[in-house]
């Protein structure tokens, strides 16, 4: 059999003056054609340009950068999670493009034999994905401008300010995010363009045949690497846990060890399983699922490995976020329940500097001034490290006088708490209110011995040093108080309004200029904790939830245009099916363990390993930080129902599209 020619044919070939025409024509209607048979794709291009839009409309943003002092670094933090997605959409463009173009090698080959050449047929390759980019480019652009005034929204929203709404393009923003583009389309394709360029016909028309070569081949090898990949990944993620840079280095390279190890040993390792036991795999549905899944995994298992690893970084980036939001919001909740507080420890000093620079520029609604004593012993602090996790910052336990302890309560708005004589009262963090519920241990003090009379555990400053106790504190009659050593002097205030950072920034200057010639005051201010806390967010959780967006959606794209571009071989396999007796109904359960399968795989052992990583990093913290909805099991619950939702609508939209596919009305 011989080929025709058809570039020696007038009336098969383009003239040569008609030639770019229909080049240009060809590439406008397979664009069209493309864009809507990798809708998948499309989207979640249209979608990441959108979020790279969004965060650098943060990094021009001189109303964010403004907000506070500390948001200065947040251009850099963007940049460095944007140079991360943009390598991984990088590697999203360049391998959907090459699959698109092993999809349609047998369309180019076609096209050569008519008469195009392969330069042209390269660049007609070219064009319709640069037309499939540009438009993606364009619509991200659109819709990204409207995530960024989500973003501002909640940035403003964070520091306590009004949000207006203002919709205007910022051209650092744009141009920022077309040369992103602009970089990750061109070296793509580029690369598919030299591909084509070298091709022969033989090589176009049967590309779409090859698949990925095993690296494991069957035997003992096979189970040998398959019980190392499992070993590796248990070891790795326990070194990951170790909390050493090093060890989590080598944790996190046995992690990909275990991925890579599994998924390319996997798929040999079925076939092996059930040929030892053939009862099991003529039993319903098993043989057809399998086998399905199986052929999947010799031809991408790499691919899959790749995935599952993005999905682990999906998890862990999720979890870290939220521990952090938890850890920079506990820390104010415990730490700034007064508008100011200010601890001195240096005895032979007191309040007045500040005093008089508060009393002339900050409105003060109610203020007290007061003194924290030394026990005579540390017996409930040994107590706490007996029974829990607790870090020691004095040699004895410190104590309060009821009277301070009620004006307190009074200036909190806290309801009042009786004492009775011979009595003290407890009040400690909230971390720490069961375990002192239990101490029924009375305490001597002055020379009489005190009677447990309740635990209280309502905000109040008990984080850090030269606070109203560390953690937890001791509530006596004042006479028996007024005999014990003072520890440190405390002034607390609350305000008509918040300080400004200005006002902070002066109460700093006067501790500044006293800690010359005495130890270093402590002075907190809600406002600033709460700026603070706010700033730290927004350079952290939100690159990080950022990071974890785009991986996931990555993943799952690549796994759904796989899947999606096999609807019709699956067509065909069901039809055969249908003949040789199989309903309907077993079909569609068929179809769904299959695609069940096919999903699960590559996103189980991201919890395997994410779970207890970020549980132990959640455990890492000081104590009574991560309570309540940031406690280490809802973190974790958080973390794997944000990863799980935006996985389960690809796979939601994936099943719907397969379904038509296979069984057409």
């Amino acid at each position: 059999m011989t080929f025709f020619n058809a570039s020696k044919n007038p009336s098969a070939a383009a003239r040569p003056g008609e030639s770019g025409g229909v080049v240009l024509r060809l590439s406008l209607r397979n664009a069209r054609r493309q864009a809507r048979d990798y809708l998948v794709y499309f989207a979640t291009i249209v979608m990441v340009a959108a979020l790279i839009y969004s965060f650098n409309g943060l990094i021009f943003s001189q109303e964010i950068r403004n907000l506070a002092a500390q948001m200065a670094t947040l251009p850099m933090m963007i940049v460095l999670a944007g140079a991360v997605v943009i390598a991984i959409i990088s590697w999203l463009v360049s391998y959907t493009i090459q699959f698109m173009l092993g999809r349609r090698s047998r369309e180019f080959g076609i096209y050569v034999l008519i008469g195009l050449e392969p330069q042209q047929v390269a660049r007609l390759f070219f064009l319709e994905n640069l037309v499939v980019g540009g438009c993606a480019l364009i619509l991200g652009v659109l819709l990204g401008n409207l995530f960024y005034q989500i973003l501002r929204a909640i940035v403003l929203s964070l520091f306590g300010q009004a949000y207006t709404f203002s919709f205007a393009f910022s051209p650092g923003a744009v141009g920022l995010t077309f040369l992103c583009f602009a970089l990750i389309y061109l070296f793509a394709q580029l690369k598919s363009r030299r591909r084509i360029r070298s091709m022969k016909i033989h090589d176009l028309l049967c590309f779409d045949r090859q698949n990925e070569e095993a690296v494991i081949c069957a035997g003992k090898k096979r189970l040998r690497i398959f019980t190392l990949s499992l070993v590796s990944g248990f070891v790795g993620t326990l070194l990951l846990m170790a909390g050493s840079p090093l060890l989590g280095l080598i944790g996190a390279g046995c992690v990909i060890v275990f991925l890579y190890g599994f998924f390319l040993s996997f798929a040999s390792g079925v076939p092996a399983y059930f040929h030892k036991r053939p009862e099991k795999k003529y039993r319903g549905q098993t043989l057809l699922v399998f086998r399905t899944l199986t052929a999947k995994l010799a031809t991408m298992g790499t691919v899959m490995a790749t995935i599952s690893l993005l999905f682990t970084a999906t998890l862990i980036s999720e979890g870290s976020g939220l521990i952090f939001q938890g850890l920079f919001y506990g820390r104010v909740r415990e730490n700034s329940c007064f508008d100011i507080m200010i601890g001195i420890a240096d005895l032979r000093q007191d309040h007045g500097d500040y005093l008089e620079y508060l009393q002339e520029y900050v409105p003060i609604k109610s203020q007290y001034q007061y003194e924290v004593y030394r026990g005579e012993n540390a017996q409930v602090q040994a107590y706490l490290q007996d029974n829990t996790t607790y870090y020691t910052y004095h040699d004895r336990d410190l104590v309060m006088a009821y009277s301070d302890y009620a004006s307190l309560r009074r200036m909190l708005g806290y309801p009042e708490v009786p004492l009775e004589d011979g009595q003290y009262l407890l009040h400690c963090r909230t971390y720490l209110e069961k375990l002192l519920t239990k101490y029924t241990y009375s305490v001597p003090l002055g020379g009489q011995t005190l009677s447990p009379g309740g635990v209280h555990s309502e905000p109040l400053g008990q984080y850090g040093w030269d606070v109203n106790g560390s953690d937890y504190i001791l509530v006596v009659p004042d006479a028996l108080a007024e005999l014990c050593p003072i520890n440190h002097r405390l002034y607390v205030a609350m305000t008509a309004e918040p300080l400004c950072e200005d006002q902070y920034n002066r109460l700093r200057e006067i501790r500044k200029k006293r800690s010359e010639y005495s130890d270093y005051d402590n002075i907190i201010v809600r406002a600033q904790e709460e700026r603070e806390a706010a700033a730290m967010t927004a350079m952290t959780v939100f690159p990080l939830y950022y990071l974890a967006l785009v991986l996931t959606m990555t993943s799952a794209t690549v796994l759904t245009i796989q899947l999606l571009s096999e609807s019709s071989r699956y067509r065909h396999q069901f039809r055969l099916l249908e003949k040789l007796g199989m309903d309907r109904r077993e079909m569609t359960v068929t179809l769904r363990k299959q695609f069940a399968f096919y999903y699960a795989m590559p996103a189980l052992p991201p919890l395997l390993i994410g779970i207890p990583f970020i549980r132990n990093l959640a455990m890492s913290p000081e104590p009574g930080i991560l309570v309540g909805t940031s406690s280490p099991a809802a973190i974790i619950a958080t973390a794997v129902g944000l990863y799980l939702s935006i996985y389960l609508l690809y796979i939601l939209l994936a099943y719907n599209s397969l379904k038509r596919g296979v069984f057409p009305e």
